[in-house]
């Protein structure tokens, strides 16, 4: 791979409820995310793309779909930039899980078998050395908000905080390879001693 086109799903109807989905298939797109992902075909559409590659959440599968429409282009499911499995959180407010992320340490088990957020980061490294080792040049994935916003970081060298700002839907992010290789190893580095530096909260 030389260049990935990363981008978060479009609005899904979990995102209007600000409910909590990890568990495949989960929620699709709202008539919203529709036209978010209409518009992110009409950005991509003098793109080469050789490869795209979506999560097992429906709603990253669903947006390929619209995105690519009419053109053909195999698809790849890649769990390892599936959303971080949210445990007992699962089904409930965001809002309730922010809360418990917020007011602990990053290596803190989620409850009810979910992943903590270092987990998650090897995970997401997992899977950006997984689109490196593609043959293809030009990778488009479509993931979820924060392995959006890890990789994003990362990629600056620039370590998770516990409050992130938001990743907006149906945006492209072009990264170099040399830059997803930089977030695989940051993610790894920060994952193996886990802290968080950031104090005002980012909303």
């Amino acid at each position: 791979m030389r260049t990935l086109l990363l981008v978060r799903h479009a609005q899904a109807r979990t995102n209007v409820e600000d409910a909590i989905s990890s568990t495949p298939p989960g929620a699709g797109l709202t008539p919203r995310g529709i036209e978010e992902a209409v518009a992110l075909r009409t950005e991509l559409a003098e793109r080469r793309i050789d490869v795209a590659v979506a999560t097992r959440l429906m709603r990253t599968q669903e947006t390929l779909e619209v995105a690519l429409a009419g053109r053909n282009i195999p698809r790849v499911v890649l769990p390892e930039l599936d959303e971080i499995r949210f445990g007992s959180f699962e089904g409930g407010p965001l809002e309730r899980y922010r809360a418990w992320a917020w007011s602990h340490p990053p290596d803190a088990p989620c409850p009810g078998g979910g992943e903590s957020r270092p987990e998650a980061a090897v995970r997401y490294a997992d899977g950006l050395e997984a689109l490196l080792a593609r043959p293809e040049d030009v990778v488009l994935a479509v993931s979820h908000s924060l392995a959006v916003r890890y990789t994003l970081d990362a990629s600056d060298g620039i370590f998770p905080a516990a409050r992130v700002p938001s990743v907006g839907h149906a945006t492209p992010h072009e990264l170099p390879a040399a830059a997803v290789a930089r977030a695989a190893e940051t993610l790894r580095a920060w994952a193996a001693a886990p802290t968080f530096t950031d104090e005002p909260p980012l909303v």
